[in-house]
């Protein structure tokens, strides 16, 4: 039997749990209004702001150059990047919107660094995230140097040539990831030359004066297993006045043309009769106002050493070269007469690559880029890949060698 006084501590005790409960939940539940007459109902309002960082936390293998802070729904307010176990900051600013962040220079390859972005909604309430992360490694990356420089003026010959540090694998994926466009409309395809070398071109000649942009979007894209490119960027060039010089190996002459017009007729010499010139067409990749000539480093032992060959112009990566020539038998000039070099296309020059000679002519008047064209030689044809002269390959086989 539950005597009167018992029964009014029961209810008492029953009471005080129902109050205790009562104010645990609505501690708990927070932001409560008073003019709320719900008493506490309410969940508690969060901020609508969402950061999303490029790099994921953990991440072993984060792009170096499209690392930075992106926010939704609101603006960030503080982004701290920092070299990671250092106080080193990476240099970094927000946008002038306030919705996203990046650093003022491209990241450093296999680097730990780590974010910490701070923003807020539109009524000001708080959010942040936070990642600690490593750059992609010198050791699974790879890039591509390649030419003509952005900015250049070029002959109507160039082509765009890539010369990537490791072997590539994947080539459709690496090819689909750089695109070169003209403004003449002209299709231009790649071509890869084993697995490191991969170069554009037109069918026909660049179109003189219409310019080219070149596409690199390579930042990770895998080119072979645990392997990642690191460029993006775009280049551009122009292609300047159409330049084709002719070598006529019989008549040991050269017919410069310029946009449809003969410029000149220029005596040359060309290879010896033990020391052909290749035939074909090549391109003028490398300029050199002096430059030495060293016999042994293509396989000519030491039959010359040349340390200040005047107006050299390169034309395959083998060493062939049209240059002046000032040791040559005054007595005897070869010019339009007869083959004397060891491969090369000889003018007439001076030492010291000063005075009014055809070797100097030709030089100034010569864009990186410009085609030269040997012909009547008894050598054979220069291979596509010896220098930058693809052109002596047949569009069909050109097209075959792309991997898109």
């Amino acid at each position: 039997m539950t005597t009167p006084d018992i029964a009014a501590r029961r209810a008492l005790v029953a009471c005080v749990a129902l109050m205790v409960g009562t104010l645990t939940l609505t501690a708990c539940g927070g932001d409560a209004d008073a003019s709320d007459k719900g008493g506490g109902k309410d969940s508690p309002k969060t901020s609508t702001a969402k950061i999303a960082i490029s790099a994921k936390d953990g991440a072993t293998d984060a792009s170096v150059n499209a690392t930075g802070v992106k926010v939704s729904d609101g603006t960030l307010t503080d982004v701290k990047m920092t070299v990671s176990g250092s106080a080193q900051a990476v240099p970094g600013a927000i946008s002038a919107d306030g919705h996203s962040w990046k650093p003022k220079q491209r990241l450093e390859l296999g680097t730990k660094y780590q974010i910490a972005a701070r923003a807020k909604d539109a009524e000001g309430r708080p959010a942040a995230a936070n990642a600690i992360f490593s750059t992609v490694s010198s050791a699974s990356s790879f890039i591509g140097t390649y030419t003509p420089d952005n900015g250049s003026t070029v002959g109507v010959g160039m082509p765009v040539s890539f010369t990537f540090n490791k072997s590539i694998s994947d080539k459709k994926a690496v090819q689909s990831h750089i695109t070169v466009n003209s403004s003449s409309g002209q299709q231009v395809v790649g071509h890869w030359f084993g697995d490191r070398r991969l170069d554009f071109r037109p069918r026909e000649y660049w179109k003189a004066g219409s310019k080219v942009t070149m596409k690199i979007d390579l930042d990770h894209v895998q080119g072979a297993q645990g392997l990642y490119g690191v460029q993006k960027k775009t280049v551009s060039f122009t292609v300047g006045r159409s330049q084709v010089s002719t070598v006529d190996a019989n008549t040991q002459t050269m017919t410069v043309v310029r946009d449809g017009q003969t410029l000149k007729s220029v005596p040359i010499s060309a290879g010896s009769p033990e020391h052909t010139t290749y035939n074909g067409q090549m391109v003028i990749s490398e300029k050199f106002t002096q430059t030495r000539m060293n016999g042994s480093t293509v396989g000519f032992g030491g039959e010359y050493d040349i340390p200040d060959v005047p107006h050299a112009m390169r034309l395959t990566a083998s060493g062939t070269f049209i240059h002046g020539n000032y040791w040559y038998n005054k007595g005897n000039p070869p010019f339009g007469r007869q083959g004397t070099s060891h491969g090369c296309v000889g003018l007439a020059d001076v030492q010291g690559a000063q005075g009014d000679t055809s070797a100097k002519w030709f030089f100034d008047n010569t864009l990186i880029g410009d085609v030269v064209i040997v012909k009547n030689s008894p050598d054979t044809t220069v291979s596509p890949d010896n220098g930058l002269n693809g052109w002596n390959m047949s569009w069909s086989a050109w097209t075959a060698g792309s991997a898109v």
